[in-house]
C-alpha cells in the first residue's frame, strides 16, 4: 500500500493555507520525500509524520519553489542525528542547484548530515523488493524535470482447496511454495507452486507529476495507474497564460486521466489566482473522480 500525505499543495507562490511543493510517500516501511518546498519541515512536524526513517528525496526539478526547504529540513536533521544517509534523486541540473545551495550555506561537502546525490536517467530508480520507483523526463521550461513511477508488487496467494486435495500439510512445505520453489511430499510427489498459487493480485500503480507543461509522450508511464498526482496550475481560460509559464491547466490533467485509464486523479500545485471549487468542477466535467489536493491530505492507495 502507498500512503500519501500532501505537505505542500502550492504553486510557486504559497498562501495562509497552502505551503510550496511536498508530497511525502510511505511505502512497505520506507518513507521519502517528492520535492522539498520551502518550510517542509515544519509541515513534516505539523502532520504529525516527523523526520523518523526519512532517508530519500526525490525532486522533480530545481526550481526553488520545489527545493528552497532542503537547507532546512538538513539543518534539523543534522542537530537531531536522525539521519544516517540521505539519498537525494534529481536530474544532473538539478543537483546542481542543491549542490549549490548547500555548499553557499555549509562549504563543499561539508552538510550537516551525509549526502548521496543520485543523477537521474529515464528508467529504474530503485528496486526495493516490495515496489520499485521508475523515472521518465517531462517537459518544464528550461529545467531537467522527472516524473516518477511507483509499483508494488501483485502477490500470489495460496489456494487451500488445491493444497488440501494435493496432500501438502501445514508447516514449511507450504511456505516453500509460497515462495515459489517445488516441494516433494510423502510418496515421492513433486508439486509445482503453479499448482497451488492463484492469480497475481494485490500490485498498486502510483504516478507522480511535478511541473510539466505538457502531457505529449506521457502516456505510456501513465496507463492504469491507480492514482495519478499531477499539476493543475491554471484553468483552460488561461490556457495561453499556462502555455507562457510552462504549466496544464485542470481539463488538460483531467483530459489526460481520462485518455489514460486512470482511476483517481489528484490535482496539486495549485494557484491562488483561483477558487478549488472552479478548479475541480473543470476537471470533474471531463474526469469524474477526481479531488484537488488540500495540505496534509491523506490518501492510501
Amino acid at each position: 500500500m502507498f500512503a500519501l500525505t500532501f505537505l505542500g499543495t502550492s504553486a510557486s507562490v504559497p498562501s495562509a493555507e497552502r505551503n510550496h511543493p511536498a508530497l511525502l510517500l510511505e511505502v512497505a516501511g520506507k518513507r521519502m520525500l517528492i520535492d522539498c518546498g520551502e518550510g517542509t519541515q515544519r509541515q513534516l512536524l505539523r502532520s504529525g509524520a516527523g523526520f523518523r526513517r526519512l532517508d530519500r528525496i526525490l525532486l522533480t526539478h530545481g526550481h526553488l519553489d520545489h527545493v528552497l526547504g532542503i537547507p532546512g529540513l538538513f539543518s534539523t536533521l543534522g542537530l537531531r542525528q536522525t539521519s544516517e544517509l540521505m539519498t537525494i534523486h534529481g536530474g544532473p541540473e538539478t543537483l546542481d542547484v542543491v549542490i549549490r545551495l548547500l555548499a553557499g550555506l555549509w562549504g563543499a561537502g561539508r552538510a550537516p548530515i551525509a549526502i548521496e546525490f543520485a543523477p537521474l536517467s529515464e528508467g529504474q530508480v530503485a528496486d526495493a523488493g516490495d515496489f520499485t520507483i521508475d523515472c521518465f523526463p517531462v517537459r518544464h521550461r528550461d529545467t531537467d524535470s522527472f516524473g516518477f513511477s511507483f509499483q508494488s508488487r501483485a502477490r500470489r496467494h495460496l489456494l487451500s482447496d488445491r493444497l488440501s486435495a494435493l496432500g501438502v500439510p501445514d508447516g514449511p512445505m507450504r511456505g516453500e511454495l509460497a515462495a515459489g520453489r517445488p516441494v516433494t511430499i510423502e510418496g515421492g510427489r513433486t508439486i509445482d507452486p503453479e499448482e497451488v498459487l492463484g492469480a497475481p493480485s494485490g500490485g498498486r500503480k502510483l504516478v507522480v507529476i511535478g511541473d510539466t507543461e505538457t502531457t505529449e509522450g506521457l502516456s505510456k508511464h501513465v496507463t492504469d495507474a491507480d492514482l495519478l498526482v499531477i499539476e493543475a496550475t491554471f484553468l483552460d481560460r488561461d490556457a495561453p497564460m499556462a502555455r507562457d509559464y510552462g504549466h496544464l491547466t485542470a481539463a488538460e490533467a483531467a483530459r489526460f486521466a481520462a485518455g489514460n485509464d486512470v482511476k483517481q486523479l489528484v490535482l496539486t500545485h495549485l494557484s491562488g489566482r483561483y477558487e478549488d471549487d472552479e478548479i475541480l468542477a473543470e476537471a470533474a466535467g471531463i474526469f469524474p473522480n477526481v479531488r484537488i489536493a488540500a495540505d496534509f491530505d491523506r490518501i492510501a492507495v
